[in-house]
């Protein structure tokens, strides 16, 4: 009986990475196609922010409403600082993909992992293993790699993508469910 539970934890937890994957990736190649000059030329890359605030109220509400979620309480200061750290990320990446190439968009979002890494250290004085060291770097070595080979970035757009990796990795740290303890594993 434990054995099956272990089981049908592992092939929920696997559907859910994969879907994961697909539904990023889907929605990254949809943006790049409404945003390109090839696609849909749609330039208005804060509006397309906009409409995916909405659909997250959305989704934060029939979750709400369907009892899937609870509401947190959290102080005002905090979620204004949030909200604007927040709006930030997201403007900045669209922002980045509108300008940037899809495979530059995805280096400066796994360069959000030593960021975040490095904010924390330097925030909260949090020590790494040297097993998170090491992959870590073999991130950043990944990222330096790949943003060398990858020529379609503007100034513009790497400003961009500057300000989103920096805003994205603050929202990780500053967000209300950071000092939330985690979920007890299941495993």
């Amino acid at each position: 009986m434990e054995r099956e539970k272990k089981q049908s934890s592992a092939v929920s937890d696997i559907g859910a990475w994969a879907l994961n994957v697909v539904s990023s990736v889907g929605l990254i190649m949809a943006n790049k196609q409404l945003m390109s000059p090839a696609g849909y030329a749609f330039v208005f890359a804060t509006t397309l922010t906009g409409f995916h605030f909405c659909m997250t109220g959305i989704i934060g509400l029939v979750s709400k409403a369907s009892g899937y979620t609870t509401q947190k309480k959290v102080p005002l200061w905090e979620l204004l600082w949030f909200s604007i750290v927040a709006n930030t990320s997201i403007t900045g990446m669209n922002l980045s993909l509108m300008l940037n190439s899809v495979g530059f968009y995805q280096i400066s979002k796994l360069s959000m992992i030593p960021v975040v890494c490095v904010m924390e250290w330097i925030l909260h004085g949090k020590q790494y293993s040297s097993k998170v060291k090491v992959a870590v770097m073999v991130v950043v070595v990944g990222v330096g790699v790949c943003t060398v080979t990858d020529v379609k970035v503007n100034a513009q757009g790497f400003l961009c993508a500057f300000v989103a990796v920096l805003s994205t990795s603050l929202q990780q740290i500053a967000s209300p469910a950071y000092n939330t303890p985690p979920p007890p594993s299941r495993f």
